[in-house]
């Protein structure tokens, strides 16, 4: 069945790439403008122990996973702008009312309910990408969106160490709220409704449990699903970490928004590359590449790591690889998750979110926990988390790699079922 969507609102396709980036890149803001505020709050707020300073991030992203599950069959139901725009709503509340924390656990019940309200954007945006895009062409919109939304952990934790020296560490979440609330009047003005209302799916149990059955079932897609979420943890780990590797290992000090935007800026241009280089060679090719190099090279970086000091010249460009093939590796997995779920885009995007973003996070903050003031930990999560992932990927596959296989390389979404 073919479906022409009406929309008052003409927006052209780099617009509506811009409008998927920023509310995505809202994620990537929570997480990475606070990276160089974490001691200080730690020590306004009495945290003692300095590993317990990730459980900002983590509260964070256990919210925004947990939520995703309820998002995808309301989004289903009542289409994508309402429930993305209550979300916007509860995300820039929650921001706000974080600066005024008076307590630790305050502050990480307030990251919580950001997390809730910012799964509408993870959920929603993606299920928009699929609502208009299929096969090779989603992979390709959703790699420039990637490369937009990079931009974010590009200047974000420059942003925060900005935004410290001018006040207190309250600043941030002001700062969060104000583009927030942004993002938000843009998508309210601008943003169209991609799902036509004969597509919507009742909001019954019946009718939900359908919806997840079709998405637990898929083999191809729930399995790269998997992969996504194992190769997300090793990110997660390294990100939780980050300022205290950069810092306290390597002494960059008032650097460290630097490095980390250097690392964020390849994963930017490895989503461009990989979005001109996507209808040709195709998701699964490069994707596949992509791992088995990224499994490849954290492996080296793993045994190097074990013989004592690495310099910082040498985890820096190990790892720089390792992020450059990460940006090859999960806009396609992604899309490749998403493919045969077309008619049940919002579930499955909801779905995936909650196994990628709270399995994730777990991972990564199990990862975070085994810090011991060297890159031991953090190469060894990559390496294993990296071999798992592969594992999955070929249980989708049967067990080959590399084949070509994009079935449905440019057709509209509506026809592939």
């Amino acid at each position: 069945m073919t479906t022409t969507i009406a929309t008052t609102r003409d927006v052209s396709r780099p617009e509506f790439i811009a409008l998927i980036a920023g509310l995505m890149a809202l994620n990537a803001l929570a997480i990475d403008v606070m990276l160089p505020a974490l001691p200080y709050m730690g020590e306004a707020l009495g945290v003692m122990n300095e590993n317990d300073r990730h459980f900002v991030l983590t509260a964070y992203m256990l919210g925004f996973g947990a939520a995703q599950i309820a998002f995808g069959p309301i989004s289903d139901r009542f289409g994508r702008r309402g429930p993305l725009l209550v979300g916007l709503v509860v995300y820039v509340l929650a921001a706000f009312a974080a600066a005024f924390s008076p307590t630790f656990a305050t502050l990480l019940v307030l990251r919580f309910v950001q997390g809730m309200g910012a799964a509408g954007t993870r959920v929603i945006a993606t299920s928009l990408v699929r609502d208009r895009f299929g096969g090779r062409a989603m992979a390709e919109v959703m790699s420039l969106v990637f490369m937009v939304f990079m931009i974010i952990p590009v200047i974000a934790p420059a942003i925060g160490q900005i935004l410290l020296l001018t006040g207190p560490w309250e600043y941030i979440f002001f700062f969060m709220a104000g583009l927030g609330l942004v993002i938000s009047v843009w998508a309210m003005i601008r943003l169209p409704e991609t799902l036509a209302p004969e597509n919507r799916r009742a909001l019954t149990a019946t009718v939900i449990i359908e919806g997840f059955r079709l998405v637990f079932t898929n083999r191809m897609a729930f399995m790269y699903g998997l992969s996504g979420m194992f190769v997300f943890g090793a990110l997660f780990g390294f990100i939780s970490t980050a300022q205290q590797i950069y810092v306290d290992i390597y002494g960059l000090g008032a650097l460290f928004p630097v490095a980390f935007a250097a690392m964020a800026g390849l994963m930017s241009i490895s989503s461009y590359t990989n979005s001109r280089m996507v209808r040709t060679i195709g998701m699964r090719r490069l994707s596949h590449g992509a791992m088995l190099a990224f499994t490849l090279v954290s492996g080296v970086w793993f045994l190097i790591s074990l013989t004592g000091f690495m310099p910082l010249w040498l985890f820096f460009g190990l790892l720089a690889i390792i992020m450059f093939m990460f940006g090859w590796s999960m806009a396609n997995i992604n899309s490749l998750s998403m493919e045969p779920l077309g008619n049940v885009a919002g579930t499955a995007s909801a779905v995936f979110g909650l196994v990628q973003t709270v399995g994730g996070a777990l991972i990564g903050t199990v990862i975070g926990q085994f810090y011991n003031g060297t890159v031991v930990p953090i190469a060894a999560g990559y390496f294993v988390l990296g071999v798992i992932a592969i594992g999955c990927i070929l249980i989708a596959e049967n067990g080959k790699l590399f084949g070509v296989g994009d079935e449905y390389q440019d057709a509209p979404p509506a026809d592939i079922h």
